[in-house]
């Protein structure tokens, strides 16, 4: 039998405050991630995430790895492999870019996902709209070309394209494996393929206290807090709800920046950012949630 985190005394928390407890969690996690790239980088902060995270989800969730077939392989190794390049890109753009920044950008990739799977026409000008608001906290229109960081914009970029695809691949997962299951074998699977770039990268510098511990911060907040959050809220909540509450995450992104890195955003970004939020809850608020898999994972 599956361990079911927090069961018990979770069923006893409105549903709204799981999931927005989840998304300050992650943010907040992307935070502290933004604090240790400098000292491990990118693919050595993936990687103590990812392996300390599969750590404490193996304890948490004890997935069965026997009497799987072929396609159940192939599932979730596409979803570890979406997990991954997301948490690599993603973290990448980090070194470059402000978290309010690199959230709103990525959040275009679940935002287009959406869009193009409902085929409603609203949702094509809400794309517009999200379109523009990426061009404006971007800096793309007060910055000069030149001094733009292209290469943070096209991580971020990338990082909602494998934020798509991790959506798409939590639903193939979650259809053939009970409960925890597969993400957590999709995290084991990330690690072995991550840590040894973590160590090519990174070196000795891996094990350092303060990046272990913040290494065990960052899977916390990020991982295993959203994910039992999100589980539990997701038995109660509409899809609707749901959609328009994880439309908050650049907006908490901005805020924990601020807090923790003291990062500002300019008046024409935050109109950007408006846009892209704006969007999203016209967008996300008419989605399917896939029920047993977490999806506002970055």
């Amino acid at each position: 039998m599956t361990a079911q985190p927090f069961t018990s005394r979770g069923d006893r928390v409105p549903a709204p405050l799981l999931v927005l407890a989840g998304i300050v969690s992650v943010q907040f996690g992307g935070a502290l991630a933004a604090t240790l790239l400098p000292l491990v980088g990118a693919p050595g902060s993936v990687a103590l995430r990812l392996a300390i995270g599969a750590l404490i989800m193996l304890v948490v969730a004890r997935p069965r790895w026997t009497g799987r077939s072929r396609r159940d392989w192939l599932a979730v190794s596409a979803y570890a492999a979406a997990l991954g390049c997301m948490n690599l890109s993603f973290y990448g753009s980090l070194e470059r870019l402000p978290i309010g920044v690199a959230v709103t950008i990525e959040f275009v990739g679940p935002l287009v996902l959406s869009a193009v799977l409902s085929r409603r026409p609203r949702d094509a000008i809400a794309v517009l709209a999200a379109a523009v608001g990426v061009v404006l906290i971007s800096g793309a229109l007060t910055t000069p070309w030149s001094e733009l960081d292209l290469v943070g914009i096209g991580l971020a970029l990338a990082a909602g394209g494998f934020w798509a695809l991790y959506i798409l691949t939590s639903g193939w997962t979650g259809a053939r494996f009970e409960r925890l299951d597969g993400l957590t074998i999709a995290m084991c699977l990330a690690s072995a393929v991550v840590v040894p770039l973590g160590l090519l990268s990174a070196g000795s510098a891996l094990f350092h206290p303060e990046a272990l511990l913040k290494g065990f911060g960052i899977a916390i907040l990020s991982s295993v807090l959203p994910y039992s959050f999100e589980l539990l809220a997701l038995r109660r909540l509409s899809p609707q709800v749901f959609g328009i509450l994880l439309s908050l995450e650049p907006a908490a992104a901005a805020l924990a920046g601020l807090i923790v890195l003291h990062q500002r955003l300019t008046p024409v970004q935050l109109v950007g950012m408006a846009l892209v939020v704006s969007a999203s809850v016209a967008v996300l608020t008419g989605r399917q949630v896939v029920d047993n898999e977490p999806i506002a994972e970055q």
